[in-house]
């Protein structure tokens, strides 16, 4: 018979490791399932919320932050890059997240990001490494002070 508290240890562990970033150096799997601006985040099927490493794209709002480089693509245009990227749009959530279906991405933690957002550079089977297709694509701009001498190729 099983009591009540270990019925929620599980559940309260998964949502645990969803809300937290994931360690810096780290690698994980990522598998798309929506997105929010051209930067992410982008939810994972395994938990996690990606910020993309290293590059700054406009705000959904299409302002763009102070202390941030400013790309002239448009926050939509950028969002959509991102999202034919890492798969096929499905849909709209209620909030306004692209919903979609992608193959599963590597990806290597920064740390955290802010909230509950985990930075990472991800390479993707469609898109291959996804910031420096949106830095290439000029749907993004490259943040040198999160850069930190990462390669394209």
């Amino acid at each position: 018979m099983s009591t009540p508290h270990r019925k929620l240890q599980v559940p309260f562990l998964l949502l645990a490791a969803a809300l937290s970033a994931i360690p810096a150096g780290d690698t994980f799997t990522c598998t798309p399932t929506r997105v929010w601006d051209g930067d992410g985040p982008v939810w994972c099927a395994e938990g996690p919320r990606i910020r993309l490493a290293g590059i700054a794209a406009r705000e959904s709002d299409g302002t763009c932050r102070a202390n941030q480089p400013c790309p002239d693509a448009s926050a939509e245009a950028s969002r959509d890059a991102l999202v034919r990227l890492v798969g096929e749009r499905t849909g709209r959530s209620r909030q306004g997240h692209v919903l979609l279906r992608g193959p599963a991405m590597r990806c290597v933690s920064t740390g955290g990001a802010g909230g509950d957002r985990t930075g990472a550079w991800c390479v993707s089977p469609r898109g291959g490494d996804l910031s420096c297709a949106m830095v290439r694509s000029g749907m993004a701009l490259r943040w040198d002070r999160y850069w930190r001498g990462h390669l394209c190729r």
